[in-house]
């Protein structure tokens, strides 16, 4: 959203219109585009375009609801699943480090039974070079 104003004319079922606001121009012409396509998209009913143009108005306003409804029912359920992934992440994370030491400790108590294997094996030596000497 930029800090001046912007005014920008854009074309809704034919007609120009003055659009004036705080975003892009680009923004209010993808604004504008979607009104335009919705208007052109149920333009192509003839049920609709039975229809007088004061309910014609309110059936495109309550379509443009219905997606903006939709699509921040999708947002909501997106934002869920991103929390899920989140604290799923977080506990591999946790169990990644909790794993780690556990491996550490592991590879710590198998030097500690290497140097304990290599004293035994020495004394082993020892006692059987005294038992030979006996």
């Amino acid at each position: 959203m930029s800090s001046s104003k912007t005014d920008t004319e854009v074309i809704i079922g034919g007609k120009v219109f003055t659009l004036s606001g705080y975003e892009s121009e680009e923004y209010l012409q993808k604004v504008a585009s979607y009104i335009n396509n919705k208007v052109n998209e149920y333009g192509k009913i003839d049920s609709f375009r039975r229809q007088p143009l004061d309910t014609q108005a309110v059936l495109l306003q309550l379509n443009i609801a219905d997606d903006y409804f939709k699509a921040k029912k999708q947002i909501s359920e997106l934002e869920e699943e991103l929390q899920t992934k989140e604290k799923e992440l977080y506990d591999l994370k946790h169990e990644l480090i909790s794993t780690q030491m556990k491996l550490e400790s592991a590879e710590k108590r198998s030097r500690e039974f290497q140097v304990e294997l290599s004293e035994a094996s020495k004394k082993i030596v020892r006692l059987e070079t005294q038992l030979k000497e006996k």
